[in-house]
This record gives structure tokens, C-alpha cells and sequence, in this order.
């Protein structure tokens, strides 16, 4: 797993983005290059949180450190600065899950919503009971 982590130089373009922002008090860091390393190999992997491996540590606590960089407004920084230093091919693309579209028939293609409308409608005007028509009684 070691090929996977960053490098030195990799790792001294983004110390200074993290060391500027600022906890809360509390605890101090214990390894941001470690937390950052664990963020990269969620990203890369696509994985969820759970699976990140016990080498990067606490899942939950690089998740959390994670939703405070963003919160913060880190990546966007850092992506910004990326662009900017040309270290990068061209520009620093992401993919996002909103950009992707389902396909056509996760869509409701082919009439799938408005059959299941229409056959939801024909249940809820089916008669209640199945009692045979009564016979009129002459006196």
C-alpha cells in the first residue's frame, strides 16, 4: 500500500493549506498527511468511509477531519491553487455523482411512470366486494 500514498513533494505542496486552517481547540492533530492520504484513497477507490483501511486510521475520525476541511472550504482552495500552479496536466478535473446520469430506463423511459399510474388507478376502482348481483323478489 506504501506505492499508493503521496510523496514528499506532493505532500509539501498541500502542508501549507492544511497547517492554515485551525481547529477548534482540543486535541491536537496526530498526522494530517495520514488523514489526507486516507481522503485520497476513498477518492481513488470510491470506497465507502467503512472500508478505509486500519493503515490510515479511525475511519470515522478521517471522515470527520474530511467534512471539516470541507466545511472549511480547503478543497476548493487547493484545487484553485492546483490550477493556478500548472503542476497539474492542463486543469484539476473532478467527477461528481450529480453529473452523472442514470440510464434512460432508471428513468422511467418506455411509459414505466405512467403505467404504474394507470394500473394503480384501475386497483383503487375495482369493486370492494365480489357479492353475486341479488335477484328481485316478485310478491
Amino acid at each position: 500500500m506504501a506505492r499508493l500514498l503521496m510523496s514528499n513533494g506532493e505532500w509539501a505542496f498541500f502542508e501549507p493549506f492544511i497547517s492554515s486552517i485551525r481547529g477548534r481547540g482540543g486535541r491536537p492533530a496526530s498526522n494530517h498527511r495520514l488523514i489526507l492520504d486516507g481522503v485520497f484513497w476513498i477518492a481513488r477507490t470510491g470506497s465507502p468511509w467503512r472500508d478505509l483501511p486500519e493503515e490510515f486510521g479511525k475511519w470515522s475520525s478521517t471522515y470527520r477531519q474530511f467534512r471539516r476541511w470541507t466545511l472549511s472550504g480547503l478543497w476548493e482552495l487547493m484545487l484553485e491553487a492546483l490550477n493556478e500552479s500548472n503542476l497539474a496536466p492542463d486543469s484539476v478535473q473532478m467527477i461528481d455523482s450529480t453529473i452523472i446520469r442514470a440510464h434512460h430506463q432508471a428513468a422511467g423511459a418506455k411509459g414505466g411512470l405512467k403505467n404504474k399510474v394507470l394500473a394503480a388507478q384501475k386497483v383503487a376502482l375495482r369493486p370492494r366486494s365480489t357479492s353475486l348481483p341479488t335477484q328481485p323478489v316478485c310478491l
